[in-house]
């Protein structure tokens, strides 16, 4: 069948997997950023509730979350970025990859001190990022399995599992985690109550394992490609240049941009930059894979804007709450100092 479907394609219009093995894949890459999402949203929720907001403030952010919630978006963006995944090449995934670890850790030396400021920032960007590391590190592990589909389907199983518990304690902190917290009844409230915090540290060491395997797969799926290792210094040489230049420029536009206009500007010029160097030493369906992450980043950023806003201002709040300067004042008469802070 999948050879009727793909005989009058042209090669480079072709899925480089069996169509059942490429939806198997990318029916898991989607289900983890979908745990990545409801997780984040869980920890916002918690955090919300940690803060001195005021119940305006409170009752606007929840109302927005229930806003979010409602209606077929979050089905449909589901299906497009298991789609998307599905059909961008291990490649592709693998360049991706490679980019995001790079600038990610560039962003993490150079803000090493105000490091906790922009940690929610990289989890929101890296939500398409982790579906390609997910799938290449699929495509690698399962590389000339005999049963690859059956190990794709438990794998796509037990990652369905996983984003529907994900999504189940989302709607249980969002409906009911005031009053359990409150009256303490709950197992389930009661342990994000204590260790609640403890979520963002758990989330990003689970993906630095993530994208630590990615890195390895992604090197080495790229590496096979070549014949020869002046094709591989061929391929590698301005693939390096492209991206030390990517990352020298998106951090000086962090400096001086909004952090949601940095956001967007970021994958607009690295997604770019992979285009241009995919036309000059790539093939034509890495050219069509650049164009489909441009809309699988689109897909993970756009119904999630409130996360990019809430990092956003977070990171905003906490750059304006530096340190402040103090003034000491002596009373003539008592002889007491004070001070004030400014």
């Amino acid at each position: 069948m999948s050879f009727l479907l793909t005989s009058f394609l042209p090669g480079w219009l072709t899925l480089e997997r069996n169509p059942l093995n490429s939806l198997l894949q990318g029916l898991v890459c989607a289900c983890g950023i979908s745990v990545l999402t409801s997780l984040m949203r869980v920890y916002l929720l918690l955090e919300e509730s940690w803060s001195d907001k005021t119940d305006k403030d409170t009752t606007a952010q929840r109302s927005h979350h229930h806003r979010h919630k409602a209606g077929l978006g979050a089905k449909l963006q589901f299906v497009l970025v298991t789609a998307t995944l599905a059909v961008v090449g291990s490649r592709v995934a693998s360049l991706v990859v490679l980019e995001f670890c790079l600038r990610t850790v560039s962003a993490w030396v150079t803000a090493r001190p105000e490091s906790s400021k922009c940690l929610q920032q990289l989890l929101v960007q890296s939500q398409f990022s982790l579906g390609c590391a997910l799938s290449c590190s699929l495509y690698f592990l399962h590389e000339g399995a005999p049963q690859r589909w059956l190990c794709l389907l438990l794998a796509a199983m037990l990652s369905w599992s996983l984003a529907s518990q994900a999504t189940r304690l989302l709607h249980h902190v969002t409906v009911l985690y005031k009053l359990h917290s409150s009256q303490r009844y709950c197992g389930i409230c009661i342990g994000l109550l204590t260790s609640g915090r403890l979520l963002l540290p758990l989330l990003c060491r689970v993906l630095i394992v993530t994208f630590s395997v990615a890195v390895f797969s992604a090197i080495s799926i790229i590496n096979q490609q070549f014949l020869s290792a002046t094709e591989a210094l061929r391929f590698w040489t301005p693939l390096t240049i492209c991206y030390t230049l990517l990352v020298v420029y998106m951090q000086e536009e962090q400096h001086s941009q909004p952090s949601s206009q940095v956001i967007l500007n970021t994958v607009v010029v690295r997604l770019g930059g992979l285009l241009v160097l995919m036309l000059t030493v790539g093939h034509w369906a890495d050219v069509l894979h650049i164009l489909m992450c441009f809309l699988g980043e689109a897909s993970c950023l756009i119904p999630n804007w409130d996360l990019v806003g809430a990092a956003s201002s977070q990171v905003s709040a906490k750059q304006c709450a530096g340190p402040r300067a103090i003034s000491v004042h002596r009373d003539h008469k008592t002889r007491a100092e004070y001070q004030c802070v400014h």
